[in-house]
């Protein structure tokens, strides 16, 4: 693909991010409203895997810049689930991931939740780390992070 043509796509691609609602706006959505603004067919393949990373790029600038616009105010206050658990983020409407303790082990949980009568229940679809298992995947965090943008530069 041709430099202009990236650098078409990639302002046209930012452009529209600009304008969506990021909660309810689907990749696809934003492939096919670039792909009538360009009168291109963003579908194929090769176009298809560098709208994701253009999509990627914004979705981590606007992540970064959230954190820190949290940093600056200083404002973060914490969150306590149902339970009693600290959340430390919401991954997706069902999804956060939490601090808490569990017979005696500070553990990180990632888990899915569901809604029983107004309470926010955990599922068993998740995964509870203790310190030792929390270590070991932050000490590879770098290594995930590099084979997920291998990954993603083989597809552009």
């Amino acid at each position: 693909m041709e430099h202009k043509l990236r650098m078409q796509i990639k302002e046209t691609v930012r452009e529209i991010l600009e304008e969506s609602d990021m909660e309810t706006t689907t990749e696809h959505q934003i492939r096919r409203l670039a792909s009538n603004k360009l009168d291109l067919d963003l579908d194929k393949s090769e176009y298809k895997a560098y709208v994701r990373h253009v999509v990627n790029s914004y979705l981590e600038e606007q992540k970064a810049k959230q954190e820190d616009d949290e940093e600056e105010t200083g404002k973060q206050e914490q969150e306590y689930d149902d339970e009693g658990n600290l959340v430390i983020c919401r991954l997706s409407a069902k999804r956060k991931v939490t601090i808490q303790n569990f017979r005696g082990a500070n553990l990180v949980s990632i888990r899915e939740y569901y809604y029983d009568g107004g309470a926010e229940r955990p599922t068993a679809k998740g995964i509870s780390l203790n310190e030792e298992q929390w270590s070991a995947l932050r000490k590879n965090i770098p290594a995930i992070e590099k084979a997920v943008k291998d990954m993603q530069d083989r597809d552009i």
